[in-house]
């Protein structure tokens, strides 16, 4: 009899420390997205004027992508895709402004939760506001603390965020003046301290290097003389009174705020190391679109001081390689092979159903989005995108399309087909050369293309005008 009851305890030991070891196959994963930083704003792209030795540092030991894209040009439409693995010219949210997601949609967060995840996010949200079904507790957070509205994010300093506490997200106080991404950065590495039972999933999504050009001095300091100045002189400051905060050396503030989000990125990682999570983490960091022209930086500033574009033409709200090719990096420690460069053709939608196959769970249907699984891990069987789509209506409505190395871009007038560009990114990155003249044939089959990858949007917002 004790012989028969100490096998069976053994079995149902060995019965749970096989099911403890299935759980902890699954990985954690934390997202940091940067909000309108540059392709080449960050040495592993590029960039030589700014400080990213945490960034490179990632670079170095994970895998870095020279050819992934946001899921739009601007932030609401991109966040929107990688919540959902549809691209613009089928999810609901196709532009800035209040739509929230709804509950039908597809959701990253309500997919893990579903699968075993314990789900946080700090920083920007944007695609709910309180009282609506895209409100962060509705789309399937366990944690959450930061902006709901877009608009909030444009400000560095606060007294206020949003938090989810007993099941509700209710504005509440921080000390009057802070930096808001210091607290997303502590808020983060709280959630990591605590996760010790399911595999977990972080979303970090911080509202640096965007908008109000304000950052901490030990920040800018690297980019002043010192009498003060900036490095990047002459600069023409920014002007109280506007909506933007007063700014006397914007070229040294965004390079400062650059460097901001790299020391937290270099303390998130510090953190699943000091927790010993770096082996089963998997940490992807990337920007939700091109560079921004606003808060008192130019377009010169951008693109001939700041280099933030790299060799890439146009910025944020253009659908040039500059406006949607984003810097993406993936690092997990014994799983990715160090200091390796990708050129696989990828976009956000594909990051949920990469992350569903990660957490072994089902794929949902109706979305656009693969799985880069093999590629991450360099292993055979890479399944390959026929095209890349794009759509975005500010300023006149317009599409993208990439097929291979060829790309289209068409704009409208008054809600109709104007014309059309024809790019050949293998030799011509930087978008240099127009091809229409030369191959007709291409511009009409990318045309075509165009038309049937996108469905006609079911919110009036974003219908072509």
């Amino acid at each position: 009899m004790l012989l028969l009851l100490f096998l069976t305890f053994s079995c149902k030991a060995t019965d749970g420390e096989q099911k403890g070891n299935a759980v902890a196959a699954k990985p954690n994963i934390v997202f940091i997205l940067a909000d309108d930083l540059g392709y080449g704003d960050i040495a592993p792209y590029g960039q030589t004027k700014i400080q990213t030795p945490h960034l490179t540092a990632m670079a170095g030991q994970g895998r870095r992508y020279t050819q992934f894209y946001a899921g739009s040009t601007v932030c609401a439409p991109s966040r929107a895709a990688l919540m959902t693995g549809q691209h613009t010219g089928h999810t609901y949210i196709r532009g800035n402004g209040e739509v929230p997601m709804r509950a039908t949609d597809t959701s990253l967060a309500k997919l893990l939760q579903q699968n075993g995840y314990t789900t946080g996010m700090v920083g920007k949200w944007g695609l709910g506001l309180q009282g609506t079904t895209g409100i962060p507790e509705r789309q399937g957070w366990d944690f959450f603390t930061g902006h709901l509205h877009h608009l909030e994010g444009h400000r560095q300093q606060g007294d206020s965020l949003w938090r989810l506490a007993n099941g509700e997200s209710t504005r509440m106080p921080v000390p009057q003046g802070s930096f808001l991404n210091d607290i997303f950065t502590q808020e983060a590495l709280s959630f990591i301290q605590n996760q010790r039972q399911n595999p977990f999933f972080l979303y970090v999504s911080y509202t640096l290097p965007h908008a109000d050009l304000k950052v901490q001095d030990k920040y800018m300091q690297p980019y002043l003389t010192e009498e003060g100045e900036s490095i990047f002189a002459p600069e023409t400051a920014q002007p109280d009174g506007s909506w933007y905060r007063p700014q006397p050396y914007p070229k040294a503030a965004y390079a400062g705020m650059v460097t901001a989000i790299d020391d937290y990125v270099g303390q998130i990682m510090r953190k699943l190391e000091e927790q010993g999570l770096a082996e089963n983490t998997l940490v992807i960091f990337a920007s939700d679109n091109g560079t921004h022209l606003e808060g008192g930086r130019k377009l010169a500033d951008a693109l001939e001081v700041h280099q933030s574009s790299g060799t890439l033409r146009g910025v944020k709200r253009d659908l040039y390689e500059g406006g949607i090719r984003v810097p993406f990096i993936a690092y997990w420690k014994g799983q990715i092979k160090p200091g390796t460069t990708s050129n696989h053709i990828g976009a956000f939608w594909d990051i949920l159903p990469t992350f569903a196959v990660l957490a072994e769970a089902d794929t949902p249907a109706g979305i656009d989005g693969l799985s880069f699984r093999p590629d991450l891990l360099s292993q055979d069987g890479q399944e390959q995108h026929e095209a890349l789509y794009w759509e975005f209506g500010e300023g006149g409505f317009k599409q993208a399309v990439r097929k291979g190395d060829w790309k289209a871009i068409r704009f409208y007038r008054k809600g109709k087909p104007e014309r059309t560009e024809l790019y050949r990114l293998d030799k011509d990155p930087g978008e240099k050369n127009d091809l229409v003249a030369e191959d007709p044939a291409k511009v009409e089959e990318l045309e075509q293309l165009m038309d049937r990858m996108r469905s006609p949007s079911e919110h009036p917002l974003f219908r072509i005008q």
